[in-house]
Order: structure tokens, then sequence, then C-alpha cells
């Protein structure tokens, strides 16, 4: 049995991660830099450690690390969300096998306009894209596309997306800044689908695709259920093949009524789709096993983030006529947080919150923006 790292604890995906690994008998450890985090009062988890924020203080974030790695004899760090491009910064100097990608190759991956150009030269299937680093690049956009999807080359939960936006307020809400320039789509009207895979080298080992069905603010999905889909399955698979990838990842894509599959950014990090599949009894040798056959969700059960559900999925059915589908899904849907083995995290959820909503208030941002202020990537560290 291992003694196994995991960081980012302040996720749902990472507290699944922590219960499936523990359960599969090996000695669980989490760093985190929020005070309060989810997975903190976990009976799955040994012991917690608090590090100093990887975005704003990334050398003091390695060297916590390597202390926790040698202090507790540490054989495996899995990290789970954008802390991961930091480990990944530093990976080289820690004492233990890490389960992430090359810091370049994850910064690719990160970056919109880079995932296109990547998914177009392997020849696969991507919406046309266009950069935008000026005012004259947005008005060629708008003269070529009447609806288009605007979004930083960096960001997460579809924070600073614009969805059809008119002309000035795109040019209210764009900084034209050619450090941080954001891309252009084309507008898709489709079925939105979201995937997870583990990766070993190019090789799929675990692997699951949800539809978006209801959703929190920025089309963030709060339920999720496993569906069997070839045509998305076969583009992930030649995706990691081509790229050679290692590590956790996830894809949104969108299908049109005619069945183009477009692939809309890439993930490379562990998703709500860990939740699908924490269940199979194969799961935990998926992350440490490279040559096992790709497993899949064992069955279609529904999972869900009931708090979200509650404050955003209700009120939205009930404005669109749909709550006796969102009543049948609420109550046919298990709760990823609940567990009646370990039920601090669900009971003591709310303490993350306030953590986030002071870090919210100090550092003058959204509630959104907080929930990884600390971790976020945006491309401006230096890659050696």
């Amino acid at each position: 049995m291992l003694n196994i790292l995991l960081t980012g604890g302040r996720a749902p995906a990472a507290l699944e991660l922590a219960r499936a690994i523990h359960k599969a008998g090996h000695t669980v450890f989490m760093a985190e830099s929020l005070r309060g985090h989810l997975s903190q009062p976990s009976n799955a988890i040994a012991k917690n450690f608090y590090v100093p924020p990887p975005r704003q203080q990334t050398s003091a974030f390695i060297n916590a690390l390597k202390t926790i790695i040698i202090e507790n004899r540490i054989s495996l760090l899995i990290p789970t969300g954008e802390e991961q491009f930091y480990v990944a910064m530093g990976s080289d100097e820690l004492p233990c096998a890490v389960f992430v990608e090359s810091i370049n190759k994850l910064n690719q991956l990160h970056n919109k306009w880079s995932f296109v150009i990547n998914a177009i030269a392997n020849d696969l299937y991507a919406p046309e894209t266009m950069l935008i680093k000026s005012r004259d690049d947005l008005f060629h956009t708008y003269a070529r596309w009447r609806d288009l999807v605007l979004k930083p080359v960096y960001s997460r939960f579809a924070a600073q997306t614009l969805v059809r936006p008119p002309l000035k307020l795109a040019l209210s809400k764009l900084t034209f800044d050619p450090a941080h320039p954001w891309v252009a789509q084309e507008y898709i009207s489709g079925q939105q689908y979201h995937t997870y895979s583990i990766c070993h080298n190019g090789h799929i080992t675990a692997h699951a695709t949800y539809p978006s069905t209801f959703t929190a603010k920025r089309n963030r999905a709060i339920v999720f259920q496993h569906v069997d889909h070839p045509a998305i399955f076969k583009w992930v698979k030649t995706f990691v093949e081509k790229n050679q990838y290692t590590g956790q990842i996830g894809f949104d894509f969108i299908e049109t009524q005619n069945g183009q599959l477009s692939a809309l950014e890439c993930n490379p990090r562990a998703t709500s789709g860990v939740h699908l599949l924490a269940s199979h009894p194969q799961f935990v040798e998926a992350l440490l096993n490279p040559e096992l056959n790709c497993i899949t969700p064992i069955n279609d059960q529904s999972h869900m983030l009931s708090t979200p559900m509650l404050t955003h999925g209700l009120p939205a059915a009930l404005k669109n006529g749909q709550f006796r589908s969102w009543l049948k899904t609420f109550l046919s849907s298990d709760d990823v947080i609940v567990n009646f083995s370990d039920p601090l995290p669900a009971l003591l959820q709310f303490r993350g919150i306030f953590s986030r909503l002071y870090s919210a208030m100090k550092n003058r941002i959204s509630p959104l923006e907080a929930a990884n202020f600390d971790i976020e990537w945006n491309g401006d560290h230096h890659i050696s």
C-alpha cells in the first residue's frame, strides 16, 4: 500500500479521489492553500497540510511539498486542480513520482488558442477560431460572424466568456492586451458534453462522458450522468495518443443537430467526470497501472451537486417549465459530497464558501474568481 499525496482539496473531485484511494487501502494526505477546504474534515485523509498559495508563492509552495513528501514518505503525488501547473513547474525537484504532464504541454493545452491549433494539426475537428489582440482583430471577427463567443485564452469555468455579445459590449469588456489575448469562435447551437480521462503516456485507462443538462452560472454542469458516445471517445483517444499525454484530462464538446462534433476547449486536470468512475472496482488501479485496459462507469447512475441544484438548477427549471424534469433528476441523483460513512465534508462544506468570500473581499474580486485566485494559471509565469 502507498502513501499518496493529493493537492486541490477544495474541489469535490479531489474529495472523490481521496475517498476512492483510501477505500482501496492506501494512505491519503492532502495539501491545500485554502483554509477550511471541502476535503479537510474527511476521514479518508490521514493528515492535512496548509501550503503557501501556488500562484503567489510558487517556490515556497514547491518547498512545502518537498518537506511533506520527505517527512511522510510519500510515494506518489496526484494534483487535481489548476495548482497542478505549479506542481509541474517544480516536479523535477519533488522526491517522489508525480502524476502530471510537463508544464509546457499543460500550458499548450490550457491555452484555448494553442489547443485548437494542436487539435487541427492532428486532424481532429475543432471550430474555426480567431485570435484577438487588438480592436482591428475584433472588428474583423464581427465582420466574419454574426453570432460568436469570446473568451480569454486563459480562463476557467466560463467566468469571463461572452456569448453572442453586441459589439459595443465586447469593446467594453476586452482589454486588447497582446500579452493576454482573447479568442473568438462562431456560436454553435447544440448539445454540450464533457469528458474525464485518466491517461498514461498516450494510453487511456479510464474514461467517462456526460452531457450538460442542469447547470449553474456560466453553464457549469451540476448533474453528471455517463453516456456512451463512441465519436467523443474516438476523438479523445486520438488526441491523447497524438500528444502522448499523461495525467487527468477533460474536454468540452458541442454536437449540432446534424451530428457535427466540435471540441471547444481542454481542461488538463481532474473534472467532474471522476464522480462517475470512482465506484468502479478498478478506478484506483487506473491511476496506478499504465497497462490497464480502459474502464468506463459501471452504470448510468446520475450524480449531482445538490446545493447548486437548489440554488441554480431549481430557479432555472421553474423559469423554463422544467420542474418535473428537475424534480425527477434531484430525487434520483446521488450527491457527490454527501457520504454517510464520511459525513463531515457535507456538514461543514460552507466553511470553504466563507473562505472564498473572505478572499473575494480581501482581493476585491468576485466570489467565482476567488475560488481559484491562489491556484489559477494564466500563462504569465516563466516556463524554462
